[in-house]
């Protein structure tokens, strides 16, 4: 088979674009956006925040990945969807309230002087630890663990190392009880047996 022209760069732009995977932890985050979505056919509503990191290793993370997608429907992967509490008594709504409140707590702690009043836009530009975990879920079929925002905490609490841990989150018939880190056999370094193929 004969090389085509740019397949270097070609393989660089695939490598980085979309197929990087943000490692399990906590991040420094800043809010670039807020959407509030109305919810239909009975679904919650839903707050939308969009977000990069802002330091350590992973900075910009979402952005270069953003740029470095060719897609014509693109979209941004830092997203995180909380569902605002309906107010309805149920227990679904206790663990709502919860979760919306743990993260607008994160938000006030890691923003000094700031106070959520009720007005989502004033999210915009404020500062959030945020803890990432994996998820493994079935698509098509086939395995596969993906990084998600879990839930948010205080900055210093990512700065000092001191943010919790996300556990492995199993979804839709996932069936393995550990991250796959890829699709390739294991063999162990000091194995002489020859590879099957």
């Amino acid at each position: 088979m004969k090389k085509f022209s740019n397949y270097d760069d070609a393989k660089k732009a695939a490598q980085s674009a979309g197929s990087a995977k943000l490692p399990a932890g906590a991040y420094v985050c800043k809010i670039m956006g807020v959407r509030y979505e109305e919810g239909q056919d009975g679904r919650s509503d839903v707050l939308v925040l969009q977000y990069d990191i802002t330091e350590g290793e992973q900075k910009d993370f979402f952005k270069k990945q953003y740029e470095a997608n060719t897609s014509e429907d693109k979209k941004w992967k830092g997203t995180v969807r909380i569902y605002v509490p309906a107010d309805d008594g149920s227990e679904k709504d206790g663990w709502t309230k919860r979760s919306f409140a743990s993260w607008i707590d994160a938000v006030e702690k890691s923003n000094s002087g700031y106070s959520w009043a009720w007005d989502e836009n004033t999210l915009k530009n404020k500062a959030v630890g945020i803890v990432f975990g994996e998820t493994g879920t079935v698509i098509d079929g086939k395995n596969v663990v993906y990084t998600e925002a879990r839930f948010g905490v205080d900055v210093e609490k990512v700065r000092s190392g001191k943010a919790p841990e996300a556990k492995f989150k199993s979804k839709n018939g996932y069936n393995s009880a550990k991250p796959l880190e890829d699709d390739f056999m294991k063999i162990p370094d000091s194995s002489v047996e020859e590879i099957p193929f």
